[in-house]
């Protein structure tokens, strides 16, 4: 057993956790969640650090897959005022991390699909439905609608 850390993952740690566990919060809905599964998957990260090709992927694929099962579904952000918030809790489990990973950490359709194990079609038809009732959801309307 080591008795130190690892600098460089130190630092990959400390660079990333952040970001991370914004996005995570806003995927799940819940600040507690989105702490217990970003520390699971540095600890797991932590035991293959030397063996791992790309740990950011590594991390995002244990920190997202899990949104993506049916027993996600915890109602996000209970009791919030916030208005995007809330209109992120109006969408599927599937479409709040297809839209958060594709609009706050600017993935393209590839990488979520990728990230995700999703098709691309599936990524994009995620993306699409959930920009059209996020922005209903915040009182834009559809759109579709505008000329």
């Amino acid at each position: 057993m080591h008795d130190t850390v690892d600098p460089d993952f130190a630092s990959f740690v400390d660079a990333r956790q952040g970001r991370w566990l914004r996005t995570a919060y806003l995927v799940y809905g819940d600040l507690h969640r989105a702490e217990e599964l970003l520390l699971r998957a540095f600890t797991q990260l932590s035991v293959r650090w030397t063996r791992v090709d790309d740990p950011d992927a590594f991390v995002q694929r244990l920190l997202y897959q899990p949104a993506m099962r049916p027993w996600n579904r915890a109602k996000p952000f209970p009791d919030e005022d916030d208005q995007v918030k809330r209109a992120l809790a109006e969408l599927t489990p599937a479409q709040r991390t297809v839209f958060v990973l594709l609009h706050l950490e600017e993935l393209t359709e590839f990488e979520v699909s990728e990230l995700l194990g999703l098709s691309h079609t599936a990524v994009h038809a995620h993306g699409m439905s959930a920009f059209g009732r996020f922005r209903s959801a915040l009182g834009a309307g559809d759109w579709r609608d505008a000329r």
